[in-house]
């Protein structure tokens, strides 16, 4: 919603016209549509092999807490670096530990 008000106030229609501000905008959703679905899917597959709601509940929680840091940090003017680097953290451990729980949930 931040990019569509924006680009409606500013009358940008397409790109991200050298405006700074929109382009730090953009890559904000951007970064969140990278991670996000990854996240997501790693859910998924825990669910669908029957891991305990609270391991559901941890992992999603890692994400959203992860992927709301990241933006609210990455998003301030100047930006609020601790965030940052502690949503990346939440998001990229969720990734790791689930990732490695469905590996070896598969071999054992």
């Amino acid at each position: 919603m931040r990019v569509i008000r924006y680009r409606r106030k500013n009358l940008i229609s397409v790109g991200d016209a050298g405006d700074k501000v929109l382009l730090q905008r953009m890559r904000a959703q951007g970064n969140c549509a990278e991670y996000a679905p990854i996240g997501i899917l790693l859910v998924l597959i825990a669910e669908i092999q029957n891991a305990p709601p609270v391991v559901l509940h941890i992992m999603g929680l890692m994400l959203v807490g992860g992927r709301i840091a990241h933006a609210i940090g990455f998003s301030r003017h100047p930006q609020i670096m601790k965030l940052r680097v502690l949503g990346m953290i939440l998001t990229l451990m969720m990734i790791t530990i689930s990732s490695l729980g469905l590996v070896l949930h598969a071999i054992f």
